[in-house]
């Protein structure tokens, strides 16, 4: 397989990472959206927390995302991969929190790694809230 054929099954398979994101967060899917992580990655949530290490980051998951409530739907859609070498990318996202008081954008980026068995997973990623309008 040529270098462009690679890295454009690579884009494919991040853009499905980003995607399962998206349906774990709406599904309240703990396991499936931990299954997405390395085990030592790191995740800044949208409110700032610092979460180190998988252990942390399944913690904190465990406790917030099953109780989690927002009266409308998210988006997330991968806007931009960028490769720092054929087995790490960064992300830029686009997630957008459609609800009746308006939207809200975030703008997370994702460095994500590929592993032995050619899946990406996410290694460190900060989540930014902005306000739209």
């Amino acid at each position: 397989m040529s270098r462009m054929n690679t890295e454009t099954a690579d884009i494919k398979a991040i853009e499905e990472v980003v995607a399962t994101v998206e349906h774990t967060q709406r599904a309240k899917d703990v396991e499936g959206f931990l299954a997405l992580f390395h085990p030592d990655a790191l995740w800044t949530t949208g409110h700032g927390k610092v979460l180190i290490g998988f252990d942390a980051i399944a913690e904190f998951t465990r406790t917030v995302l099953p109780t989690a409530s927002w009266d409308g739907d998210v988006t997330y859609e991968a806007v931009y991969t960028q490769f720092l070498r054929p087995d790490v990318a960064a992300v830029k996202v686009r997630q957008i929190y459609h609800s009746a008081e308006g939207d809200t954008e975030g703008t997370p980026l994702y460095v994500m790694t590929k592993q032995d068995d050619g899946r990406w997973l996410l290694q460190a990623c900060q989540n930014t809230e902005v306000r739209i309008g």
